[in-house]
């Protein structure tokens, strides 16, 4: 397999060639070995956007496959144009044509990664409703690439399980649910998914550290339904799938009260691992993110469990009310890339 690692364009009316330019100008660590799979036009655009008097323009080099990136001159830029060009493009601004070019650098990237032409994607992000504007079917990154691998595979959707966990120097957490309503979401609190996610949890997590993981697993009511008096779906779903995944050799415990499980697992004075837990599996998305999210986005990163391939992203979004002022943070941009080398 190749050692590169493709960074999609995301958005390009969003912020995601504005941190991927900052990303090579800035940390060169992390981009060695690295391209964009994307647009040359959009990358210029963006590296010339944040030219200032002293720093110039980030130079943008096209490559003609994923090899050229291992042999750009440093200090440039490597895109490799795996789309057709937009035909036009307004920063900040939903549109279908912004959509497409996303979606289809996902696409390009996923059957590059299945077919081991690449190590790892780091995704820059996209916008929900371009993507389906431009007539993707799938709610966000997350589905579209379970969609490519399940094809790539041969299989149902359903027999590619995946999940989504955030996480910073300080925290992990895992959701059973992801993209949907909070009505649907605790609808989906059911036995087999909690079951699945505790599984996929543990496979992942014990690959990237090396031992069993110690999975806290949150409630979905208040101090954990508090025995039933504030629902039943602990003592109905979440502890029967918590002792189901004991008695394979998980090392899970729960349900514990959401609002208290995610400081037991926080990592203490920096110390990774300190924490009384590896990592939380959340019932739900706000409920597992808010509180990675509040430790601080400019560190936090996406990862994509349960897939036949390492994809990572910035765990922020589109951010069109700043695209196109240079105020855009790459940090998460940088972390998300240091985590696909890891996990490749």
């Amino acid at each position: 397999m190749s050692a590169a690692i493709a960074i999609t364009l995301g958005d390009p009316a969003g912020i995601g060639p504005e941190i991927i330019a900052k990303a090579f100008r800035d940390a060169p660590e992390a981009t060695h070995g690295a391209f964009v799979a994307g647009d040359v036009g959009t990358m210029r655009k963006a590296s010339q956007a944040l030219a200032a008097p002293g720093r110039p323009a980030w130079p943008v080099v096209e490559i003609e496959s994923v090899a050229g990136a291992a042999v750009v001159p440093p200090g440039c830029i490597p895109v490799l144009q795996v789309i057709a060009p937009p035909s036009h493009i307004e920063t900040g601004r939903i549109s279908a044509e912004a959509g497409r070019v996303a979606g289809e650098c996902v696409v390009w990237a996923a059957r590059a990664a299945l077919r081991g032409e690449i190590a790892a994607i780091v995704t820059a992000p996209l916008h929900k409703e371009a993507l389906s504007a431009a007539g993707f079917p799938y709610p966000g990154h997350t589905e579209l690439l379970q969609a490519e691998a399940a094809a790539h595979l041969g299989r149902t959707v359903a027999d590619v399980p995946v999940r989504m966990m955030l996480a910073n120097d300080e925290l992990r957490t895992v959701l059973v649910s992801i993209h949907m309503s909070l009505r649907h979401a605790i609808e989906a609190v059911r036995f087999e998914g909690v079951l699945e996610t505790l599984r996929i949890t543990h496979r992942a997590l014990t690959q990237a550290l090396g031992r069993a993981p110690r999975i806290g697993v949150a409630g979905l009511n208040p101090h954990a339904g508090e025995g039933g008096l504030f629902g039943s779906e602990e003592r109905e779903i979440i502890a029967p799938a918590v002792e189901a995944a004991r008695a394979e050799g998980i090392d899970a415990s729960g349900p514990h009260a959401p609002d208290t499980v995610f400081m037991r697992a926080r990592a203490k004075h920096g110390v990774p691992s300190s924490g009384e837990f590896d990592v939380v599996v959340a019932m739900y998305h706000d409920q597992g993110l808010i509180p990675v999210k509040y430790l601080g986005v400019e560190k936090g990163v996406n990862v994509t469990l349960g897939l036949p391939l390492v994809r990572t992203s910035p765990d922020h979004g589109t951010a069109f009310d700043i695209a196109g002022t240079g105020l855009a943070d790459a940090s998460s941009l940088v972390e998300a890339l240091r985590m696909a080398r890891t996990l490749s």
